[in-house]
């Protein structure tokens, strides 16, 4: 008896779903595939061997100490991440012909640091679009699923019977839950990454101006 209750149940959640099946399900499940790809770049780029990594930092810190700018550089210049982009801009900048020639490259290392900062961010920032747009989205599928339900029932003189205007409201009401559950994980994970990678970043930019400084320090000896 009970696994005829399941197999009831199950076939009309199914039944359910391909019934409701259009243009509004369409871009939910469109919704769940991106948001899905968005999810494991986080997962795979948002760490901190990633966004702040120890070995960029001490290879720039050896060049620093035995004077070699160049090779500096050109190890910098090979880290697109935060600290590397940060001294490299910082480096450009020692030879702009800045009055305050140190004000200026503090102040291009933290323009490159934002800007590669935003690699994580603009992830961040459209897993949040989704998961604010996932609910609306179910919820206009909803009101069009009732407009129809009630048409139908219009058409049918008011003669429908409970059955039949209770299934066309669960049809509509299908696309609310499908909002809501790429609404739901979308939001959750932006909440928990958005944490992390502002941690990570925030130490990628202490050690970038650790760096910056240093660089600094030594155009000051050298004059």
């Amino acid at each position: 008896m009970n696994e005829e209750v399941g197999s009831v149940v199950e076939t009309s959640v199914w039944s359910l779903f391909s019934e409701s099946f259009d243009v509004f399900s369409v871009v939910l499940l469109i919704g769940s595939m991106i948001a899905v790809s968005l999810i494991v770049k986080l997962v795979l780029d948002a760490r901190r061997s990633v966004i702040a990594p120890d070995g960029i930092v001490d290879s720039l810190s050896k060049k620093l100490d035995s004077g070699n700018l160049d090779s500096f550089l050109a190890t910098a210049s090979e880290d697109s991440g935060i600290v590397g982009s940060a001294c490299v801009a910082a480096f450009n900048a020692r030879n702009n012909g800045a009055a305050d020639r140190t004000a200026a490259m503090r102040e291009a290392a933290e323009i490159a640091a934002s800007n590669a900062c935003g690699r994580w961010t603009r992830t961040l920032d459209l897993l949040r679009v989704i998961g604010e747009i996932g609910p609306l989205i179910g919820l206009a599928g909803t009101v069009w699923g009732m407009i129809l339900a009630f048409v139908k029932l219009g058409q049918a003189g008011g003669s429908a019977g409970p059955t039949d205007l209770s299934m066309g409201i669960s049809k509509a009401l299908f696309h609310t839950l499908l909002g809501l559950m790429l609404a739901v994980p979308c939001l959750l994970i932006y909440g928990w990454y958005r944490s992390v990678i502002e941690k990570h970043c925030n130490r990628a930019f202490e050690q970038a101006g650790g760096l910056v400084d240093r660089l600094s320090a030594m155009d000051g000896d050298s004059e």
